[in-house]
């Protein structure tokens, strides 16, 4: 029953703070080119497994507010998700930040070429991946590879002796 309500409450404080991280930035957040800071918790999994459901429901709750609609609150999150198990089986911090912004890079730029994009063209498609690409490469290696750097230098007890 503890590790249930452990589990519970630690995809609740993540889905919260991915939640708060979209709307304190949220001109930011949605586009071609996009920086969101909460993307940088997908790194979460890395060392907190338990933090992917919280992760899933934070994304698909923030996708909400996207211009590109249902669209993004499923392919977006379905990303998210996807990247976020990636992420728990990845054996180094810096190899964790690849499958968010691999996943969303592709998932995201099909989503905008294929749905958004006036006379979709597959020449299209690079600029909107490379695009989602760059921006998830400046949160994943410039705020969550240090997060995940001071989770665990800091050891707090959520941390069940993982890496």
């Amino acid at each position: 029953m503890k590790s249930i309500i452990r589990k519970t409450a630690v995809a609740g404080v993540v889905s919260a703070m991915y939640i708060a991280l979209i709307l304190l930035n949220l001109g930011y957040s949605f586009g071609s080119v996009q920086f969101r800071a909460a993307e940088a918790l997908t790194l979460l999994p890395f060392l907190i497994p338990e933090s992917i459901p919280g992760l899933f429901i934070g994304c698909l709750l923030s996708n909400v507010f996207s211009q590109y609609g249902a669209p993004d609150i499923i392919i977006g999150s379905l990303a998210t998700l996807l990247a976020a198990l990636l992420t728990s089986r990845c054996k180094n911090r810096w190899l964790a930040a690849l499958p968010p912004i691999i996943i969303n890079a592709l998932a995201i730029g099909a989503m905008i070429t294929l749905l958004y994009t006036p006379d979709a063209t597959w020449i299209s498609f690079p600029l909107n991946a490379g695009s989602v690409a760059l921006g998830q490469t400046v949160v994943c290696f410039g705020l969550g590879v240090p997060m995940t750097y001071l989770i665990q230098k800091a050891k707090p007890k959520l941390l069940i002796n993982r890496r």
